[in-house]
């Protein structure tokens, strides 16, 4: 397929700004080519334009632009391109209608329920990319042995491919589909997208309607159980309408590429790169597959030309471009993910695991509150950095520039108005001076105030920034944020960061890359020749791929293997079958099996291939896949679990023609000693030093040359570091060795660029302490849904970071840090570990177990610092399964209780008192100890690992800079998030002042039960500081609403993070501006026997609600996090479910989302009825349930679940009898509702708070409040309109580092 002789090869890679074209000339020289994506005066598309030109220059003949291209000379033509990518940000796809199964209309609409960005009052959403929906009266469950509902005969039972039984509980009523659809096409929607639920199993209802669909004339149709027959409805109906809205897009783009050939390029080989980094054939080219076919010629570049075969060294790859960077790993296998979201929308197919981080040369610099802040926000192509003349900001590029590491003369002159002007450096020295006059009055203003307060003024402390040293400090902290993706991906799954190489492309990492690989420990750093176009390189190199998956319920056990094989030998030969008609011989195919495998019982899932594990008397033909997934596992998590069955969810077959070509074509290998073009001063460490500069196509082979350096190519510009070397290699790539940093004293003075960078490595260090519990841990609830937080205290117990940020963790861990200080004082000594979860100390309810690790330094007698982790465990004892009883009225029924216990001493863990302690409930009335002893065990010993981690990671930061030095800079994070707070009140004082006079402001909202939450603020406009009083709030409560002061403190750094409405680090300085007065006894510091589990759930959301009303921020969103949970003597479950926003300023609430102190995802439809014993019959919004204003409140949801054996159901909600309120003229959103639909007709309403025993054929009717509205309807002048945004300035991060972030925030 490869043997083109005599002909010319062509691999492009068309990207937004850029097209790319690597062509291989008859004889084998190859040239590369690159041109803007876009240039209409010039010509209609990029890559013909691309194709012609080298045909044109390397035959001499004539190919007129206005005329087809002449094909006799093409072999084959490979391509990558962001059409799809393009059409799903900018939301220009295919108009399209959702047929979906009836209940369900409003399913993507509400999604996971988690809001994207945590303190953003106004929740973005991307919506959805359907126009239309339609609900068809259809319905098909999964049958269950032991189902007790009265008999429903169903219509039929069938078998889907997965194996499981079904019922077909109402056929498909095709006559009354014909008429919706008839009525979409009328409309001019002719694009389908297809989600009926459970047909990833069982399919003949979705394909009855893609029939009828097609004959109707439908031009697209797109059916879930197709496009990825995987289960979860949610995640498959994001893909399916996906597919739906881009495939037509990308079949007119390739209409009209191909109408530029001859012929329509008929008898050449035209193949296009999908997201999974394999080629397909252009007529199979789809939407769904379509969307990261740019990024993945990249790592298919990297991964081949990097990664040694006979070093078997891993590889990060490293894409820098203008907004992002791209960041993914490779060691001798493609990594793949099967759920990703760009651009919002959440995709089920395979894709390489690439990275996007919102850093790229365009992002924009900021000097925020005494930090350096680099991006998210970038410049874009227009207007560009402000070094491109055309009014732009000041950017990573400009900084380079003004440090003298990119060299205007060796730029073309497109810039300015008129794109006929060089990079001006005039334009961003400007910048800087401007900026630098900014950071050094903030430095002056700040030592004035420190020497003002009698505070010693460290006698070396700089005064005065330059601004060489402002630009330098915006590069080292836009490295420090690149590194941390690369961190997470790599100890994420148990790697060693520092043995990696680092390989480098795209236009801007070739000056970031030495101090990059220097900052995570790497040695060597590769730069591709073709590193400025490798995604087209990597398209030449690249093999064709054909994928096929199916579902699977069976274990993988003997009695399964002879089925196994069936299928896996099915699948093989639909794969070798569609290369070979793709004419490939069978010696090219090669095939691959994965197993989507998870021991029984939780959700994590592992692809896994039998790749280095041969098949043996105890596994399937296909391999020994136990072995292999029990050893990732442990690689991974660190254990396995020996006595738990393994289930397999999924069979794929990936098969490849192997048709990438082999780079044997050498550079000239010219000898001799490197010369350099010119030298040039670049601004280091050191300051100015003499720097060499050298043109790529001139160095001679093997040379070595010593840094400082630059070298130059046509696409790049590489900086070679001090105490680095370049050489170049016989095939003509760049190979940096990365030197160590001849390391420079910091003192404990404030440096502000130190301080950006230390808040990076502080959270990095956290994030971590979470990479460690998550992967050592063993429950469902911390592994999977990751309910848990880890933090960094100083020596005094204050928090200096926390991740990730689970809203009701904030604050609260620090208070039980500082208890502990008071109560065991100098008894803490080394090897002591400390469990706490008792609310006078700090705890927020009984399950959120905190483990605390003080950590001592030889020669210091007290604790340096403290490092802690708070994890949700399931169970832990109490009146009823899960801990959490909406009835308990003491704090002894709600589970076992920890003040001061010590969990280790000496280093030894005290498993028997930790066991005798959790089983201690049972000697209460009605109460048990904790039922799930084996997994509180597992998942503390995980909490105490997770601490050893962080307590090593800040050892060797204080072996780096000494402890004074970090130290001081856990106290400087704090004064920063200090500053920020006091700032915000100083701004909102003197708004009130000039609006009233006054400068107190106050609020009162109310619980169901009438208890009042009153707080009075008096805020201090010169110092930015406030007293919160919540004199006059109600008593504590008999019920379980009653709030610790930790949930209060919670609260309130949320608030106060949510008004300054930037990033800052989450710490104790928040609250160091802020009095706060909380009445013993009352609802808000209730007696230390008082029952608090509510108070955690429901009563955190009304404080939140007083604060914001007393600042007017915004109306109240739900105020509550409608807690359900229901089970017997074998299942368990719990959910949270969401409700509408409140309005704001600007924005209407969103409808159908978590607000405030929660973000917990929800339970796909499909997971919910394959493992519980329930029907959900309905899930959508609640018309009409938010309340009217000029900005209207978000929509609560209704949730019907039906109920096929007997359970205990319990219910733990708000806002069931008080109403959300609007504001300034707003109407307040409606209440909840609770109704209980009894099978013999009965309908009760429960109320908020009740347990309850159900009966088979029940069913439990949640109805949830909305969000009130904001301003009156006649008052429409005044306010700002809710501004559109780009969903890349909104949603512009991608990869599994990201998801992970987000499953954490949404917990």
């Amino acid at each position: 397929m490869t043997e083109t002789k005599g002909k010319f090869d062509f691999a492009i890679d068309r990207g937004g700004t850029f097209t790319d074209v690597f062509a291989r000339l008859p004889g084998g020289r190859e040239r590369v080519l690159k041109l803007l994506s876009r240039d209409p005066q010039n010509y209609k598309d990029a890559p013909t334009e691309g194709i012609r030109r080298v045909l044109e220059e390397e035959t001499g003949q004539v190919f007129p632009r206005d005329q087809p291209v002449d094909t006799s000379l093409i072999g084959w033509i490979r391509m990558g391109t962001t059409v799809a990518t393009n059409a799903l940000l900018e939301r220009e796809g295919e108009r399209t209608a959702l047929l979906v199964t009836l209940g369900f209309k409003d399913l993507l609409h509400i999604g996971t329920q988690a809001r994207p960005k945590l303190f953003d009052l106004e929740v973005v959403v991307p919506e959805v990319l359907y126009e239309e929906v339609i609900e068809v009266d259809e319905r098909v469950v999964l049958r269950q042995d032991d189902c007790q509902l009265p008999k429903k005969d169903p219509k039929r039972i069938v078998t889907g491919s997965t194996g499981d039984s079904l019922e077909v509980w109402r056929e498909l009523d095709l006559e009354r589909v014909e008429k919706d659809l008839k009525g979409v096409l009328s409309r001019g929607i002719t694009s389908l997208a297809v989600l009926l639920l459970h047909s990833y199993t069982w399919s003949d209802h979705e394909k009855a309607v893609g029939a009828l669909a097609r004959r109707l004339g439908f031009s697209q149709v797109s059916l879930s159980s197709e496009v990825m027959p995987m289960v979860r409805a949610v995640p498959r109906g994001y893909t399916v309408c996906a597919d739906a809205y881009l495939t037509p897009k990308i079949h007119q783009y390739l209409k009209g590429f191909t109408s530029g050939f001859k012929g329509g390029l008929k008898g050449v080989d035209v193949l296009f790169m999908q997201s999974d980094g394999g080629l397909t054939p252009m007529e199979q080219f789809c939407g769904s597959r379509a969307v990261l076919s740019g990024p993945a010629g990249g790592v298919v570049g990297y991964a081949i030309t990097s990664y040694s075969q006979t070093e078997k060294k891993p590889v990060i790859g490293f894409d820098m471009g203008g907004t992002s960077t791209d960041v993914s790993r490779y060691a001798g296998q493609y990594e793949h993910v099967f759920e990703a979201t760009t651009a919002g929308v959440t995709l089920q197919a395979p894709q390489l695991d690439i990275n996007t981080v919102a850093a790229g040369g365009g992002s924009q610099l900021f000097f925020r509150s005494g930090m350096f802040v680099v991006g998210p926000e970038s410049a874009g192509a227009h207007p560009g950095p402000a070094c491109y003349r055309k009014g732009g900001p000041l950017t990573v590029t400009d900084a380079n520039l003004a440090l003298g590491r990119l060299l205007p003369s060796f730029f073309p002159k497109i810039f300015g108005p008129g794109e006929n002007e060089p990079l001006s450096l005039e334009e961003t020295m400007k910048h800087f001076r401007h900026l630098s006059q900014e950071i050094n009055l903030f430095l002056s203003s700040n030592q004035s105030q420190v020497s003002a307060n009698g505070a010693k003024q460290p006698h070396d402390s700089k005064s005065e920034m330059s601004v060489e040293e402002v630009a330098m400090g915006f590069i080292r902290v836009a490295n420090e944020a690149m590194c941390r993706p690369i961190r997470a991906l790599t100890q994420a799954k148990g790697h060693d960061t520092s043995q990696h190489v680092l390989a480098c492309f795209g236009g801007a990492g070739g000056q970031h890359a030495c101090a990059i690989a220097r900052a995570l420990g790497m040695k060597t750093v590769f730069i591709h020749k073709y590193s400025g176009v490798l995604s087209a390189y990597g398209l030449a190199l690249a093999d064709v791929v054909e994928e096929v998956q199916e579902p699977c319920s069976l274990q993988y056990e003997r009695r399964s293997f002879s089925e196994l094989d069936r299928r896996v030998e099915e699948l093989s030969k639909r794969c070798h079958d569609t290369l070979c008609a793709r004419g490939f011989t069978r010696s090219q195919i090669t095939t691959e099996v994965f197993l989507h495998l998870r021991y029984k019982g939780t959700d994590c899932a592992l692809m896994v291939t039998a790749a280095g594990y041969p098949t043996n008397a105890k596994s399937c033909l296909a391999g020994d896949f136990s072995s292999a997934f029990t050893k990732r596992y442990l690689t991974e998590f660190g254990f396995t679990i020996p006595d738990r069955a393994i289930v397999v969810d999924d069979i794929r077959v990936r098969g490849c023609g192997k048709s990438g070509i082999k780079s044997v074509f050498k550079t000239k290998t010219r000898r001799g000693q490197a010369k350099p073009v010119t030298m040039t001063k670049c601004y280091f460490e050191e300051g100015y030093l003499d720097t060499s500069v050298y043109l790529w196509e001139e160095l001679p082979c093997g040379h070595s040359i010593q840094g400082p350096a630059i070298i130059i190519d046509k696409n790049s510009t590489i900086l070679v570091e001090p105490c680095c070397e370049a050489h170049l290699t016989e095939e003509g790539d760049v190979c940096l060795t990365v030197g160590s940093d001849p390391h420079c004293a910091l003192g404990t003075e404030l440096n502000t660029v130190q301080l950006s960078i230390f808040s990076h490595r502080f959270m990095s260090i956290a994030e971590q302490m979470g990479r460690v519990l998550q992967r050592t841990s063993i429950s469902t609830n911390i592994k999977e849904r990751l309910d848990f937080s880890c933090a960094v205290f100083g020596p005094d117990g204050g928090l200096v970071s926390n991740a990730p940020h689970i809203p009701v963790h904030l604050g609260a861990m620090q208070e039980t840090v500082q208890y502990q200080i008071r109560s065991l004082g100098n008894k803490l000594k080394e090897g002591d570990v400390i469990l706490s979860n008792h609310p006078c100390a700090g705890g927020s309810h009984l399950p959120d177990l905190t483990v605390i690790t003080p950590v001592f330094r030889k020669g210091v007698s007290s604790p340096v610092f403290f490092v802690a982790s708070r994890g949700h465990h399931a169970d832990i004892g109490g009146i009823t399964p899960g801990s959490m009883p909406p009835h308990s009225t003491s704090l002894e029924q709600e589970g076992a209780v920890f003040i001061s216990f010590k969990l280790v001493t000496g280093g030894v863990f005290q498993e028997e008192a930790l066991t005798e302690a959790l089983m201690a409930p049972a000697q209460y009335p009605h109460s048990s100890g904790t039922r799930n002893l084996h997994d509180n065990l597992s998942d503390l010993r995980a909490q105490v690992a997770a601490n050893q981690r962080g307590s090593q990671l800040v050892g060797e930061l204080i072996d780096c800079y000494g402890l004074a030095v970090v130290q001081a800079y856990m106290g400087y994070i704090q004064s920063n998030a200090e500053l920020a707070v006091r700032d915000m009140l100083r701004d909102f004082a003197c708004r009130r002042r000039q609006q009233t006079g006054s400068l107190e402001v106050e609020s009162e909202d109310f619980m169901d039960d009438g208890t009042a939450i009153r707080l009075r603020v008096q805020i201090n406009e010169e110092e930015g500081s406030a007293v919160f009083d919540f004199t006059g709030t109600g008593t504590e409560v008999w019920g379980n609403c009653n709030a610790p002061r930790a949930i209060t403190l919670s609260a309130l750094i949320y608030c106060l993070r949510c008004m300054v409405g930037q990033d800052i680090p989450l710490n104790q300085g928040c609250l160091a501006p802020i009095t706060i007065i909380i009445p013993p006894g009352s609802i808000l510091q209730p007696s230390q026997n008082a029952a608090v589990v509510g108070g955690n759930v429901l009563t955190s959301q009304r404080v939140v609600d007083v604060i914001f009303r007393a600042f007017e921020v915004c109306a109240a969103s739900q105020g509550c996090m409608n807690n359900i949970s229901f089970g017997s003597k074998n299942i368990g479950y719990y959910e949270t479910v969401a409700g509408g926003a409140g309005a704001g300023p600007g924005w209407n609430g969103r409808s159908g989302v978590h607000s405030h102190m929660t973000n917990t995802r929800i339970t796909d439809p499909e997971i919910l009825e394959k493992r519980y014993p329930v029907i959900l019959e309905h899930f959508s919004l609640r018309p009409g349930s938010g309340g009217a204003g000029q900005y209207c409140g978000g929509d609560g949801v209704v949730r019907k679940l039906l109920f096929r054996n007997e359970v205990v159901l319990s219910v733990l909600t708000e806002r069931r009898s008080t109403r959300p309120y609007g504001l300034l003229g707003g109407e307040d959103g409606a209440a909840g509702l609770n109704l209980l639909h009894r099978a013999d007709g009965r309908v009760l309403n429960l109320g908020a708070k009740t347990s309850i025993s159900l009966q088979p054929g029940d069913m439990f009717c949640l109805y949830t409040p909305g969000g009130g509205g904001y301003g009156g309807k006649e008052d429409t002048n005044g306010r700002p309109q809710t501004k559109r945004r780009r969903l890349n300035e909104s949603f512009p991060e991608r990869g599994s580092v990201f998801e992970y972030r987000m499953a954490q925030e949404g917990v």
